[in-house]
């Protein structure tokens, strides 16, 4: 089905991978980029927010070894957010603030319930501009920024919400992955790497292109934005985006979505898992953010959830999804951006694959 849109030209190329009850099946179409050799199994794509379910598959694993709890304040390893302030009205303006009713938690940021997001308040959205913490996209998907001092201008922000109160998109993922480093004394690619890319068999997987002649080019729309030859990617970032700046491939990925799958595989305890993959927003929370997440769909730890399946998308151009009760994992990568997608190609790329 999928093949009219790489004929087209809609789509430069794409790798396709399905597995049901122990069958994978893989379709490799098209070309790596618009004036480019062709596809391979092997090739790497920047699976953006894919990026979000794999750390918190870390910290559910410093969970697991009851060196991070849930429900226990961050401040200890994030000062910065130890004594947060809330806005008084949510679209108030930021110097009207009251203390956060409650401190922040884990939990908090892995259901992206911190308080504070990607918002619509102008005010917000411009201070996060002059304190160049919006700097995760296009059309330069990397800050310039160190860790430590994105974490210290981001503590400078007042909340929009109290903890727990709403579900923000994506904000979440940003602070968890300097939790995980600051918890475990060792930069975020690291710990990936030891504790769930080696023992996974992701070869391919981390921050920088593990082999740049395989690396796709990416498009938002028709127009390049990361370029294989000059990508960002090709060097080690300054900060380990935890939201969306991982590189993978389909088999790599397929690896990770197994492992949840079968229960954790000696990565993640059973019981984690099944936390992370059951909804955990409120019925209000869940109608307030139905314009992004979709009607009846809900959130766990870095995944949406629905009564069928889990599963997310990578801004970039990737889809993922698990249906557990037919044991089926269905995985799209592409290189064009999904806002610029045709609603067609939605359609089609959300079809069952079995």
């Amino acid at each position: 089905m999928l093949s009219e849109y790489v004929d087209n030209g809609v789509l430069p190329g794409l790798v396709s991978l399905v597995s049901h009850a122990g069958e994978t099946r893989v379709d490799v179409l098209g070309d790596v980029a618009f004036d480019g050799p062709p596809m391979q199994r092997d090739s790497l794509f920047r699976v953006a927010s894919f990026t979000k379910p794999i750390v918190a598959v870390a910290a559910m694993i410093l969970v697991d070894e009851l060196r991070l709890s849930k429900d226990a304040p961050v401040g200890h390893l994030l000062p910065e957010l130890a004594h947060p302030v809330v806005l008084r009205h949510p679209d108030g303006p930021l110097e009207d603030t009251v203390p956060a009713n409650r401190p922040i938690t884990l939990r908090d940021l892995l259901t992206f319930r911190l308080g504070l997001g990607e918002s619509d308040h102008p005010e917000i959205r411009q201070r996060e501009e002059e304190l160049e913490l919006r700097t995760f996209g296009p059309p330069l998907p990397r800050t310039p920024l160190q860790p430590d001092e994105w974490m210290r201008r981001f503590g400078t922000l007042p909340l929009q919400f109290q903890p727990g109160e709403r579900w923000m998109y994506s904000t979440g993922s940003h602070v968890l992955g300097v939790l995980i480093a600051r918890a475990t004394g060792q930069p975020l690619e690291v710990f990936l790497q030891e504790r769930l890319f080696e023992p996974l068999g992701m070869r391919d997987t981390g921050f920088t292109a593990s082999d740049p002649a395989r690396l796709t080019t990416a498009y938002v729309g028709d127009d390049a934005l990361d370029v294989a030859a000059d990508s960002q990617w090709l060097e080690p970032p300054s900060f380990p985006d935890a939201s969306g700046g991982l590189i993978s491939t389909a088999d790599d990925f397929h690896a990770f979505a197994r492992m949840l799958q079968a229960g954790g595989d000696g990565i993640l305890s059973p019981a984690a898992v099944a936390e992370m993959t059951t909804d955990h927003l409120t019925a209000a929370q869940r109608t307030a953010a139905a314009d992004f997440l979709g009607p009846e769909t809900g959130w766990g730890y870095g995944l949406s959830v629905s009564s069928d399946r889990y599963g997310w998308a990578g801004g970039l151009g990737t889809l993922w999804s698990t249906t557990p009760a037919e044991q089926t994992i269905s995985i799209l990568l592409t290189q064009r951006a999904l806002w610029t997608w045709p609603e067609e190609l939605f359609a089609e790329a959300s079809a069952p694959a079995w």
